[in-house]
């Protein structure tokens, strides 16, 4: 039972809408991979007043297990941009971590081209720039996924050890990592006109800080990099360093007073 108090977008299964009664600015969140929207739950307390933050909830898990898991990412962030489409009548930034960054900055683009707009901030966490691929290859076999769990010290590996829960978990687990093997894009032939912030813990051993600056190849509005402690979940880790920060670079982008 989801008692997070998030409550689904009644236009669209692809979004939990969590945060303020008068947005003035949409933060839409991509989970990693395995993940679920329930991942950015205790978010809206650490943010700007005026955010309302949607959470995106791929297929395949939580309210949405019934559905298949996406099967290419090009085509899991034609969807998400599809359902973005009647959202955009306020500025919107995009948040992603590790896959959630590859999908953020697949949706930036094609809100280009499907919509004319940009969001006003991308901000990714990590993952190296997509066009590189993942640094760390992962076996695609049960073992070799739980291999990945583990090593990553994600927060949830500890339900991946009770036999119920893995059954649950481990189709959204193997489809995403599937999904992120067989994803293959060219380096950037159209560069984004959006800023880009990096965020990446020190000891991530998927993706080195010497990787986060390789997103400023895929913008032509400058990028910064920002590394807090910790290793690849440093965000939960964190938490309240990344919300502060990236509340700052939401901040100019609130109007009002």
């Amino acid at each position: 039972m989801d008692t997070t108090g998030a409550r689904t977008d009644a236009h669209s299964p692809w979004f939990r809408r969590q945060g303020t009664g008068r947005p003035r600015l949409r933060l839409v969140c991509f989970p990693h991979a395995g993940g679920a929207a329930t991942a950015y739950a205790d978010w809206p307390s650490g943010l700007p007043e005026g955010v309302e933050l949607l959470a995106v909830q791929y297929p395949g898990r939580q309210d949405r297990l019934a559905e298949p898991c996406a099967d290419s990412l090009a085509g899991l962030a034609e969807a998400v941009t599809t359902a973005l489409l009647p959202h955009l009548g306020l500025p919107v930034a995009l948040f992603g971590h590790s896959m959630g960054s590859a999908v953020a900055y697949e949706v930036a683009l094609r809100l280009r081209r499907a919509a004319d707009t940009e969001p006003v901030a991308l901000l990714v966490s990590g993952r190296r720039a997509p066009h590189l691929g993942g640094r760390v290859p992962v076996r695609l076999d049960d073992a070799g996924l739980l291999e990945s769990v583990r090593r990553l010290s994600s927060p949830d590996a500890w339900a991946y050890d009770h036999p119920d829960l893995r059954e649950v978990l481990m189709p959204s687990l193997r489809g995403d990592h599937r999904l992120l093997d067989a994803y293959r894009p060219d380096p950037p032939a159209e560069r984004l006109r959006v800023p880009v912030t990096v965020y990446g813990g020190d000891d991530d051993p998927v993706c080195p800080v010497a990787d986060l600056d390789t997103w400023a190849q895929v913008t032509d509005a400058g990028h910064e990099t920002v590394v807090l402690p910790g290793g690849h979940f440093f965000l939960r880790e964190r938490q309240a360093a990344l919300l502060a920060h990236l509340s700052s670079r939401l901040a100019p982008h609130l109007g009002g007073p």
